[in-house]
């Protein structure tokens, strides 16, 4: 059986926003994290929490889904854990997107239908 054996350290959890930047400056106030980068040309922020290795992402979107959090799961080697994945069966949602120098990722469902992704840091 194949499985993934490449994971790096690190967690993103992923949420939606209708506005990133209001979302990052609530979580900044009330919860203490602080900003690591905001991407305006992909709609997305990042901010660094209390723990090592688990951030807290927004992506910008027009019509967000509440209660809907994506854990992000860092792999140092993305192609190879997705080929992994996929030789079980698991069905991915799309090609990989790769935002150059940045990130690559992959969405994918577990048995109950519940967003994942695979992300491979690009920022070397």
């Amino acid at each position: 059986m194949a499985t993934v054996s490449n994971f790096a350290p690190g967690l993103t959890l992923a949420l939606s926003s209708t506005d990133r930047k209001a979302a990052a400056a609530w979580y900044e106030k009330h919860l203490g994290f602080s900003l690591m980068y905001d991407a305006e040309e992909i709609g997305w922020c990042e901010l660094a929490t209390h723990m090592d290795g688990i951030t807290v992402g927004f992506a910008e979107n027009w019509q967000p889904r509440p209660g809907n959090c994506v854990p992000v799961w860092a792999v140092t080697d993305l192609d190879a854990a997705r080929a992994a994945l996929e030789a079980e069966g698991v069905a991915f949602d799309g090609p990989t997107e790769v935002n150059e120098g940045m990130v690559k990722l992959a969405t994918f469902k577990d048995r109950d239908g519940n967003a994942m992704m695979l992300s491979e840091d690009l920022r070397g």
